[in-house]
């Protein structure tokens, strides 16, 4: 009898064995190789179509995508995620002593709009990655957890989280003024080119954002679902891609590290996540969730690790038809493709 354990060892020897790049295509493989039942996946993706607004999905174990649905090649908004994009990119410059993330943003020169406060310049690079910043200026766009923002100067940085875009945008100034790099120079060069995005066009990315309101704009990304697998592929693989480091082992450990636990995370995001470094980390009695985490944006954009089941999930909701996957919806299929894993 099969169990569990038995498929994850099975999974884990492959896995070991052959670690499977797409190169320049994604291979495609039948469920039963990495112990998944096709009708129980098939009931999945009845589900993406009767319960969900997705436009794509898609999901790899083992290096090859075991299931599609919708366009994985359409190139759309990712919202949020962004965040955990520009998190694995301050790896190289952290490493390299280029970003010191215990400088101060009133060491660098930051403010904004009306000014900041002397509390709030003592927030440090560091602060700013983790949204523990205390710097609770408006920020240049929506989408964070602004309605429950403490207000100014009562917060020490580093004491206290609050998902806030205005550390995330601030972290990409900062990113911009040390490196001297434009982000998306910097992406391309660092991550899209190395791990050969199919579908990445670098001259349609541009920054936006209400610069009355806040000096730091946002940096949108726009992807494809078949590229956002890549790039939970390339953190499932602990930076690697093919026989090159693109991220090194140490920085793919450390965003990933808990910064803040679960009971220091609002209820109002979702009461199953700790926080890391732009990264959502699932705390949930399940083990196909043992050490998973996410990239996560608005209207349903996600890049999901499960490393227990050596698989990643990226699902996209395209804004552009203004629909919205909400998170329940995405967990429930997530729980659903989980459970498609044959343990007996």
């Amino acid at each position: 009898m099969k169990t569990f354990l038995s498929v994850f060892l099975l999974v884990f020897s492959l896995t070991l064995n052959a670690q499977l790049y797409p190169s320049p295509e994604w291979s495609r493989a039948q469920p039963a190789k990495y112990g998944f039942d096709a009708k129980k996946l098939e009931a999945a993706k009845r589900f993406l179509v009767d319960s969900t607004v997705a436009t794509g999905c898609m999901v790899v174990v083992g290096g090859e995508s075991i299931f599609e649905f919708g366009s994985v090649t359409r190139i759309s908004y990712i919202a949020s995620c962004r965040k955990s994009v520009l998190a694995m990119m301050y790896g190289k410059w952290v490493e390299n002593g280029t970003i010191d993330l215990s400088r101060t943003i009133g060491d660098l020169g930051l403010d904004d709009v009306g000014g900041l406060l002397p509390i709030e310049k003592r927030a440090t690079i560091d602060h700013l990655i983790t949204a523990r910043s205390g710097v609770y200026h408006d920020a240049s766009n929506g989408g964070d957890d602004a309605a429950n923002r403490p207000p100014r100067g009562t917060k020490e940085p580093g004491t206290y989280f609050l998902y806030n875009n205005w550390d995330f945008n601030a972290a990409g100034a900062v990113f911009e003024k040390l490196t001297g790099q434009d982000i998306y120079r910097a992406f391309q060069a660092q991550i899209a080119l190395p791990i050969g995005l199919q579908d990445w066009d670098l001259a349609i990315h541009k920054k936006s954002g209400n610069l009355n309101a806040s000096i730091y704009p946002a940096y949108h990304f726009h992807f494809s679902t078949r590229d956002m697998a890549r790039i939970g592929y390339l953190m499932l693989r602990n930076g690697k891609w093919n026989s090159e480091q693109v991220l090194s082992r140490e920085w793919v450990a450390k965003i990933l590290s808990v910064v803040t636990p679960l009971e220091e995370v609002p209820p109002a995001r979702l009461n199953m996540f700790e926080y890391g470094y732009m990264w959502w980390l699932f705390k949930v009695d399940d083990p196909a969730f043992a050490g998973a985490y996410s990239a996560r944006g608005a209207m349903g954009q996600f890049i999901t690790v499960l490393p227990a089941l050596d698989m990643v999930v990226a699902f996209k909701t395209d804004s552009v038809y203004e629909r919205t996957t909400t998170w329940n919806q995405y967990y429930t299929l997530l729980q659903k493709i989980t459970a498609a894993r044959v343990t007996d």
